[in-house]
């Protein structure tokens, strides 16, 4: 098996990353089912890179259907640590335009109807409050800075559930509360990345000002050119990220030990069951 330590979860439109040698496709069965699609290795140079498109290669699923936990263990059992994804997002404020790229720094979320961790049978109580990690955020600020590409530095993202788009109520709501975007993918995968202990960011492409701003409507079509835009542009992104990402460093990053004192369950209490689900994310603490 490859041991990859960078991967990318690729979102809306963003289904391969033109200049990447392709040198496998892997199909991973993992104990929560299949993952979204194949994993493709690349390489960039001297560099593996694990890519992943988040709703599959024929988008065939929704936000609410995402395979998540699937996806997360297959990247984590290939070896991935530096876990950059990719958004399609609606813009809460105005000067966040539609084109433009968004690093968040924070997260709200408004899902409902998705299991949001590995653990469902012990109690395991990671800290959160950095879901997209800084070290990882430097990277990609500093990739799309050398792209030229207008790029806003931090900012909220609200995941709600969907799929269809907000009410005029719920955008003017989430405006209210200060955040910048809004999605449906961001969790539960950056819960699952961390309990994962991968260091995980993300960058996300403004396609649309969401209702609040005078239209009754989001503009389906409209929102399609802008996700084709963004996606020229940040596979040029990507490619910088993978180059850069500081390989060789990731015990300096705490989302490397983000489980050491999060599991309270004691480990004869772990059945053989669960151990088969979460042992790849525990072996490093927990000696079976």
């Amino acid at each position: 098996m490859h041991d990859v330590r960078i991967g990318i979860i690729g979102g809306s439109g963003l289904y391969d990353i033109d200049g990447i040698e392709i040198i496998d496709e892997v199909e991973i069965d993992t104990p929560f089912g299949a993952p979204s699609d194949a994993i493709r290795i690349g390489m960039l140079g001297d560099r593996k890179v694990a890519f992943l498109p988040r709703h599959g290669r024929g988008h065939q699923y929704n936000p609410t259907t995402i395979p998540v936990r699937a996806n997360i263990w297959a990247l984590k059992s290939l070896g991935v640590f530096w876990l950059t994804t990719v958004s399609a997002v609606g813009s809460l404020k105005k000067e966040i335009e539609p084109r433009h790229f968004v690093i968040p720094d924070q997260v709200i979320d408004r899902t409902r109807s998705r299991v949001n961790t590995f653990f469902d049978d012990l109690a395991v109580h990671a800290g959160f409050s950095f879901p997209f990690h800084p070290m990882l955020r430097e990277v990609l600020l500093k990739a799309c800075a050398e792209e030229g590409i207008t790029t806003h530095d931090g900012g909220t993202y609200v995941c709600m559930e969907g799929p269809l788009f907000s009410t005029k109520a719920e955008s003017e709501l989430h405006r209210s509360w200060g955040a910048s975007l809004i999605g449906m993918t961001a969790l539960p995968e950056a819960k699952l990345a961390r309990e994962a202990e991968m260091c995980y960011a993300s960058i996300c492409l403004a396609t649309d000002y969401d209702v609040w701003l005078d239209e009754d409507h989001v503009d389906v079509s409209e929102v399609m050119a802008n996700v084709a835009a963004n996606v020229k542009n940040v596979k040029n992104v990507l490619k910088r990220v993978i180059t850069s990402v500081p390989l060789g460093q990731e015990s300096e990053c705490d989302a490397s030990s983000a489980l050491q004192y999060a599991v309270m369950t004691k480990p004869e209490y772990i059945s053989d069951e669960t151990w088969q689900k979460v042992g790849l994310l525990l072996k490093k603490y927990i000696d079976r």
